[in-house]
C-alpha cells in the first residue's frame, strides 16, 4: 500500500495531521486545497475499507484510527462538510461507516472506540449531524451518517434525550421531498430500532410525543401523514410499549384523530385509521369516557366499516379484522337521545 503515499504523508500521523491541515484551510474557491483534501481521504478511505484488490489491513486500520481520534479529524470532517465536495463527504460516510462497525461482527464485543470518542470527546458532532437537515446540501448524508450511528443503544439514547431530537418532527415537514424522507427515515430509526430504550423514552414523554405525533397526522401533507401515523402503527403494535399503549388507548383525543382518518378520502389512510381503531376495540379495560365516544359515534363507524373495501388490500386478514370491529361496534348499547 506504500503507492497510496507516495508524494503524500507517509504514516498515520503526517496523513491526519495534513488531512486536517487541508480542511483548516478549505475554501470554496480554491481548487488545490479541495483536490488536496479530496486525494488525502481517498487514502483514508482505502486504508480503512479497501478498494478494487487492495484489502484493508487490520494493523494499519487500528493505528489510522487512533490518529484520526487523537487529532480530532472526524470532528474538522464534520464541521467542514459543506466545504467538501460530492465524492469527499460520501468518502467521510465510508470512513464513519468503518469505524463504527468494527467489532460489530464479533459477539460479546464492546462498542468500537467512536463510541465512546462521539459521546465523551467530541458530542458536537452528534450534534451538527443533528442539524443536517437544515442544510440542503448536506442533509442527506448527515442522515445517513446519524443512522448508522443509532445503530448504537448509548448514542440513540443520547439523541432522543437531546432537545434536538424533537427537531426532527419538524424536518420531516420540508418542501424538498428528498430532506422530508430521509429525516422521516431517521425518526423512524430512532424510535424503533431500540425497542426497550424507547418504551421507556415514550413513558417520560408521553404527553409531548403523542401531541407532537398527533400534529403531524394533521398535516396538510399526505406523505407527511401517512409516515407519521405508520410510525404511530408501529409503535402502537410494540409489546415492549405496554406503558405507551395503555395510555394512548385511553385518551379521546387520539380516538377522535382515528376517526379523522377513517373519514379520509385516501384509501390508505383509512386503512391505517382502521389499524389504530381495532386496538380501541380490542382493548379489554376500555374506560367509560372511551365507550362513550365510541356510542356517541356508532352509527359513523357502523357505516363506515360497511363501505370499507378490504379486499382491495388483498391482505387476507382484514377480512377477519374487520369482522371483528364491526361485531365490536355493533355490540355497543345504541346512543341514547
Amino acid at each position: 500500500m506504500a503507492f497510496l503515499f507516495k508524494r503524500n504523508p507517509k504514516t498515520p500521523f503526517e496523513l491526519i495531521k495534513t488531512l486536517n491541515d487541508s480542511l483548516l484551510k478549505l475554501d470554496y474557491n480554491d481548487k488545490k486545497i479541495q483536490d488536496d483534501c479530496t486525494r488525502y481521504l481517498k487514502q483514508l478511505r482505502i486504508i480503512l475499507h479497501g478498494e478494487d484488490d487492495i484489502e484493508p489491513q487490520q494493523d494499519q486500520i487500528y493505528n489510522i484510527s487512533q490518529e484520526i481520534f487523537q487529532q480530532d479529524c472526524l470532528y474538522h470532517l464534520i464541521i467542514n462538510l459543506l466545504k467538501l465536495d460530492f465524492d469527499s463527504r460520501k468518502d467521510v460516510f465510508i470512513i464513519f461507516s468503518v469505524l463504527l462497525r468494527r467489532n460489530k461482527e464479533q459477539q460479546n464485543q464492546p462498542p468500537p472506540p467512536i463510541v465512546n470518542y462521539l459521546l465523551n470527546s467530541q458530542p458536537e458532532i452528534l450534534l451538527i449531524l443533528l442539524r443536517g437537515p437544515e442544510t440542503h446540501e448536506i442533509g442527506i448524508i448527515s442522515g445517513q451518517i446519524l443512522r448508522e450511528c443509532i445503530k448504537y443503544e448509548t448514542i440513540n439514547k443520547f439523541i432522543l434525550y437531546n432537545s434536538l431530537f424533537w427537531n426532527f418532527f419538524n424536518y420531516v415537514q420540508i418542501p424538498i421531498f428528498e430532506l422530508a424522507t430521509d429525516a422521516m427515515m431517521t425518526l423512524n430509526d430512532l424510535l424503533t430500532i431500540h425497542r426497550k430504550q424507547v418504551s421507556e423514552f415514550l413513558n417520560d414523554n408521553y404527553d409531548k410525543f403523542v401531541t407532537t405525533i398527533n400534529n403531524l397526522i394533521d398535516s396538510e401533507n399526505y406523505v407527511t401523514k401517512r409516515q407519521s401515523v405508520k410510525l404511530l402503527n408501529d409503535l402502537n403494535s410494540s409489546r415492549a410499549n405496554s406503558k405507551f399503549i395503555n395510555k394512548y388507548y385511553d385518551d379521546t383525543v387520539n380516538l377522535k384523530k382515528t376517526m379523522r382518518l377513517l373519514s379520509e378520502n385516501s384509501k390508505n389512510l383509512q386503512l391505517e385509521g382502521f389499524h389504530i381503531l381495532k386496538f380501541f376495540m380490542a382493548n379489554p379495560k376500555r374506560s367509560q369516557k372511551i365507550n362513550d365516544l365510541l356510542i356517541k359515534n356508532k352509527i359513523n363507524f357502523l357505516i363506515f366499516l360497511k363501505n370499507f373495501d378490504v379486499e382491495s388490500f388483498h391482505d387476507p386478514t382484514l377480512t377477519d379484522e374487520k369482522d371483528f370491529v364491526l361485531q365490536e361496534i355493533e355490540r355497543l348499547p345504541d346512543r341514547k337521545e
